[in-house]
């Protein structure tokens, strides 16, 4: 393929590129009086390169995926599937974060174009089907990731997420690349496909402990155990809206590159990776569901609460079957929609002085003082829980569904009894907002936007939801066989 059609099937990420770049001068010439501006422009950004993305994949010719730059990025149903769900995070992340930021006087026009930055990482991973595309997409994330979760300079919790996503970030990518590099020693290649050959039958040391050491530097970016212990600390420090762009996004995207990887690079050896990835995943459930009990803080609480979904997306990836992808795909939707929403309904923690409130005890009888944000509240932690007729239940039981049919029944049953763990936190939540006397610490203010998106995902992850499953199965299905 020559570089003309190479650079179209890369397109979205060509002018997520071009964009970042002109938003970024504009930035440096402007500094904070644009901010807003650059805001707006981003979002725009994202609509277009969501609308490239779209043309590309509604190409005839390009119907059964396509590979550019001699089989070192492929556009496919697959990458399409989660770069779309990738970049409507980020546009989400992006209109909630000036309200956020500008009531502190700290609302800078680099923080879009780090978030552009960031989602063209984000796309470069899903799409590689090399391992030197994936470190590329990986670090150009990972850097982007390191500034905003220390963006505001002045607040000693956002500089120690900060510089602790970056050491401990070091050490993932170190793991990572020293994985790749054994892996390429055995197999004598990088490219997912002929490593896929090249590894096949009895699996050899060597190339077990690559395999195990690639599987852990992705296991640290979707902040899986063991590799999870920078998320509460993270979450917790990091401004709010990065908290919800790092719950979100990068899930995505990590997840997605981890699928990819197994099942192209080491599909023929499913024993090896399978047990990996059943015990990661059973110990996320299991970590996160428990670890959570004890926590006063709600963005603690949904750090945990990320690292325990993350057990159950694991599980629909650990069936290694299209059937079990496609759980996993239509699970991150339901994920993405409610996490930001419980992200979102956290931004409206504020006191009369506009001052962000994070303790559960400030939640204290928000059903008398803030019944539309109690309710809220309510729907995405039970969804969060699982709890039917809530769309998260059809999540769960989508991947519990493919464990089952992939012969993993124990599986399934331990996800479910964790799962019943899981639920006490959730519960407390609602618990808290509806039975106990008033705090009367959240403010009555609040933003049209957020107010919006709230009832948007609210009524997402509701039995409403139902209602999408004829649009959304078809493009999960399509995405999974993509990937086989």
């Amino acid at each position: 393929m020559n570089l003309a059609s190479s650079l179209w099937l890369v397109s979205p990420e060509v002018f997520l590129t071009v964009s970042g770049l002109i938003l970024l001068l504009v930035s440096a010439w402007s500094q904070e009086k644009a901010a807003r501006l650059v805001t707006i422009l981003s979002v725009a950004a994202l609509f277009g390169a969501s609308t490239l993305l779209m043309v590309l994949a509604h190409n005839p010719d390009f119907k059964g995926g396509a590979d550019a730059f001699d089989g070192l990025y492929r556009m496919d149903a697959f990458g399409s599937s989660a770069k779309f769900l990738i970049y409507l995070a980020a546009i989400i992340s992006l209109i909630v974060a000036p309200r956020f930021f500008q009531a502190g006087g700290k609302y800078r026009s680099e923080y879009p174009v780090l978030i552009l930055f960031a989602t063209i990482g984000m796309g470069m991973m899903v799409s590689a089907t090399d391992m030197m595309t994936l470190y590329i997409g990986l670090e150009l994330n990972s850097l982007a990731a390191y500034v905003l979760a220390s963006f505001i300079r002045t607040d000693i919790r956002s500089s120690e997420a900060g510089l602790k996503y970056f050491v401990l970030g070091a050490l993932a990518s170190g793991m990572l690349l020293f994985g790749i590099s054994l892996v390429y020693g055995f197999a004598g290649s990088t490219s997912f496909a002929m490593i896929g050959e090249a590894l096949t039958g009895d699996l050899a040391t060597g190339p077990l402990i690559g395999l195990v050491l690639v599987l852990s530097g992705l296991a640290f970016k979707i902040s899986a155990v063991p590799f999870h212990m920078w998320t509460p600390d993270v979450y917790e420090g990091a401004p709010t809206p990065v908290s919800a762009f790092f719950a979100s996004a990068p899930k995505v995207a990590a997840v997605a590159l981890t699928a990819r990887v197994i099942i192209e690079a080491f599909g023929g050896q499913t024993s090896a990776w399978q047990q990996i990835i059943v015990f990661v995943a059973l110990a996320s459930i299991i970590l996160g569901a428990v670890a959570a009990i004890g926590q006063q803080n709600i963005k603690r609480l949904l750090a945990y609460s990320s690292i325990n979904n993350v057990g159950f997306l694991l599980i629909g990836l650990a069936a290694g079957t299209p059937a079990g992808i496609s759980a996993m795909m239509f699970y991150l939707v339901i994920y993405v929609a409610m996490t930001l929403g419980s992200f979102i309904c956290v931004l409206e923690m504020r006191d009369k002085d506009g001052k962000p409130l994070e303790s559960l005890s400030s939640l204290a009888g928000l059903s008398q003082t803030r019944p539309g944000l109690a309710a809220a509240f309510a729907v995405f932690m039970f969804s969060l829980a699982g709890i039917p007729p809530l769309f998260g239940f059809w999540g769960k039981f989508l991947v519990f569904d493919a464990a089952v049919a992939a012969g993993m029944l124990p599986l399934a049953v331990i996800g479910i009894a964790a799962s019943v763990i899981g639920a006490f936190y959730y519960i407390k939540v609602v618990k808290i907002i509806y039975f106990d006397d008033p705090a009367d610490q959240i403010a009555k203010t609040s933003d049209k936007a957020e107010n919006i998106l709230i009832a948007l995902l609210a009524l997402f992850v509701s039995p409403l939801g139902y209602l999408t499953i004829p649009f959304i199965a078809p493009l999960t299905a399509s995405a999974a066989v993509a990937l086989f």
